[in-house]
């Protein structure tokens, strides 16, 4: 045990230093994930003249909970997963005793610590332009974000390192990705909320593994009435899926796999 917890706050530092070299590149990733701040423009003008169910203020504080949500869950693994099987860099992590699979999260997770003081910054920027939308979300509400963050960021990192293993049969495994971000633009709650979906349909996407990436997480942070007990289920059963999913590809894949020095 003791090792393990060394080996992983040696990850966990190394990846962090890492990530502060380029801080000015990670404000530009933060501030590219300002999509919600678009729509909330566009579905708060659309509030203000019709009947939506949310109010503009609502609307404001939903996009802004989907900001924040987004920057803690954004993925990147399979390109970098990609370039490593493609040029060869996967040999020699082959050779250590730990799935290259960790070295791809200990990066992502220290580049959300590295985030935390822009993503600060531009929530009290929003505040000072929209000092109206300031709330307080409950202890209870913050609590129960607190833990599912984390989890919705482990599931969409799992999904697509998962994607990013068949990379050992087609060297554009991302192309894969990019057909998931189709239904994931908007079934996640990343366009809209899903109140404006009709509800035959919200029902049945939120048996789904879209909405748990930023819909679910984003409306228990400003109190919109979600079903906690199911969403907890409908992620750990997709986590379970792909989880058998990936280490099946990573046994298979690893029969495939001739990068130099393999």
């Amino acid at each position: 045990m003791q090792r393990t917890l060394k080996t992983i706050v040696t990850l966990l530092s190394t990846y962090y230093a890492y990530v502060l070299e380029y801080r000015a590149e990670l404000f530009f990733w933060v501030l590219s994930g300002s999509l919600p701040f678009i729509l909330m423009g566009i579905w708060m003008k659309a509030s203000a003249t019709g009947q939506f169910g949310l109010s503009p203020v609502e609307f404001a504080r939903y996009f802004l909970a989907a900001f924040i949500v987004r920057q803690f869950n954004v993925v990147w693994v399979i390109w970098d997963f990609e370039k490593e099987v493609v040029e060869g860099k996967l040999s020699p992590r082959l050779l250590q005793p730990i799935d290259p699979g960790f070295h791809h999260l200990a990066g992502h997770a220290s580049e959300r610590v590295a985030r935390l003081p822009f993503i600060f910054g531009l929530v009290l920027l929003f505040f000072t332009l929209y000092p109206e939308s300031l709330w307080f979300p409950t202890v209870e509400n913050t609590l129960c974000a607190m833990a599912i963050v984390p989890l919705v960021f482990l599931f969409r990192f799992l999904v697509q390192y998962t994607f990013a293993l068949l990379t050992f049969w087609i060297e554009r495994a991302s192309a894969v990705e990019q057909l998931w971000l189709l239904p994931y633009f908007f079934l996640s709650g990343l366009v809209a909320p899903l109140e404006m979906f009709p509800d035959a349909v919200r029902e049945v996407v939120m048996w789904t593994p879209f909405p748990y990436f930023v819909y679910f997480p984003a409306s228990i942070l400003v109190g919109l009435p979600v079903n906690v007990g199911r969403g907890l289920v409908v992620i750990l059963a997709w986590m379970a899926i792909f989880w058998v999913l990936n280490r099946w590809l990573w046994r298979q894949g690893l029969k495939q796999y001739s990068g130099m020095g393999a």
